[in-house]
C-alpha cells in the first residue's frame, strides 16, 4: 500500500476499530435556540460489510443542512506532497535517533506488523511518520478498509444529497500536529505505537465491542486514559487542544439561527473528561446523548 494511503488511514488519529457486526455507536445533540448540532463518534477503518447505521442516525443526517468531518482535502497528490515535505529525512536515519532498546522494539514491531521492507523501510521516516506506518500495517493486513470508514461513507452520502461537507481541519494542519512536535515528543509517539503493536487480541476485541455498544466510558478507559498517563504532553496536543478548537467552532455553528449541522469526528474525541462535549460545557453549551 502506498505511503500516502497508509497516512490517510491514520491522520485522524486511529484510536478505534470496528468489528464485523451490527453497531450502535454513540451520538449527542447540542442545542441553542432553534439550532442543533449532532455529534457522532466515527471510526476511520471498517470491514466492508460492517453495519453501523441506525434510525436515529439516519434521521439526524436527513435533518442536517451540512456535514463537518475532520478532513476533506485528502486527495492523493496533496497527501503525497505533504508526506514528502514533513515526514521524510534521509540525512538522519531513524535508528540514529533511537536508543538501543527502542531500536530493538522497532525491529520487533516491524516484524509483528508484517511491514514490507521491515525496519529498512522506516529509516528515512521521521519518528511521527514511522509511528503511523507501523500502526496501519497490521490493520490493513487484517482487511480493514479506509474507503469503508464511517467519515468517508457519511461524506459520500451528503454529497449525493447535494449537501455541503466541510473539514474541521486541513490535511496540512493534521500532519503538522505531529510533524511540528519536538523530536522528543515524536519519539514518545513512536514508543506509544510500539507498545500498541504488542497489545493482545483480547484488549483489541474489548475496544471493538465498546464502539459497537456506544460505551463511551470504556472507550475512554481503553484509549484516552493510557495516552494521558503515559504521554501527557502528547495527549494535550493531539486530543485536548483539538477538542477545545472544535468546541469553539461548534459554538459558532449554534449561533447561526435555524441551522442543523452534523459533526462526525473520531470517537475518542467524544470520550472522557476532556471530550468535545466537556469542552462545550466549559463555554456554556450543553449536549445530551441520544
Amino acid at each position: 500500500m502506498p505511503l500516502h494511503k497508509r497516512l490517510l488511514v491514520l491522520l485522524p488519529l486511529l484510536f478505534l476499530l470496528c468489528g464485523n457486526a451490527i453497531a450502535r455507536p454513540a451520538m449527542w445533540q447540542a442545542k441553542f435556540g432553534d439550532s442543533t448540532v449532532y455529534l457522532f463518534g466515527t471510526v476511520h477503518l471498517l470491514p466492508n460489510d460492517t453495519d453501523w447505521r441506525f434510525p436515529g442516525l439516519n434521521d439526524a443526517l436527513s435533518k442536517s443542512h451540512a456535514l463537518y468531518i475532520e478532513l476533506t482535502d485528502d486527495d492523493q497528490a496533496s497527501m503525497t506532497a505533504l508526506v514528502m515535505r514533513y515526514g521524510i529525512d534521509t540525512e538522519h536515519p531513524l535508528s540514529t535517533l533511537l536508543s538501543d532498546s527502542d531500536n530493538t522494539a522497532l525491529g520487533k514491531a516491524a516484524q509483528l506488523a508484517g511491514l514490507p521492507g521491515g525496519t529498512t523501510a522506516l529509516q528515512p521516516m521521521k519518528p511521527w511518520l514511522a509511528a503511523l506506518t507501523l500502526a496501519v500495517a497490521p490493520l490493513m493486513k487484517a482487511g480493514l478498509d479506509p474507503a469503508a470508514g464511517v467519515d468517508k461513507q457519511l461524506q459520500a452520502q451528503m454529497v449525493r444529497a447535494g449537501k455541503p461537507v466541510h473539514g474541521l481541519e486541513t490535511a496540512e494542519q493534521q500532519i503538522r500536529f505531529l510533524a511540528d512536535l519536538p523530536e522528543s515528543l515524536q519519539i514518545a509517539f513512536l514508543r506509544d505505537t510500539l507498545r500498541d503493536v504488542e497489545k493482545d487480541k483480547a484488549e483489541l476485541l474489548s475496544l471493538i465491542d465498546s464502539w459497537k455498544r456506544g460505551d463511551v466510558a470504556a472507550i475512554a478507559k481503553l484509549e484516552n486514559d493510557e495516552l494521558k498517563t503515559k504521554e501527557p504532553a502528547l495527549y494535550q496536543k493531539l486530543l485536548v487542544q483539538r477538542n477545545q478548537d472544535w468546541a469553539a467552532r461548534i459554538k459558532d455553528m449554534l449561533r447561526q439561527p435555524g441551522t442543523t449541522v452534523f459533526v462526525a469526528v473520531g470517537a475518542a474525541h467524544l470520550a472522557g473528561p476532556d471530550s468535545v462535549q466537556a469542552q462545550l460545557a466549559k463555554i456554556g453549551v450543553t449536549s445530551q446523548q441520544d
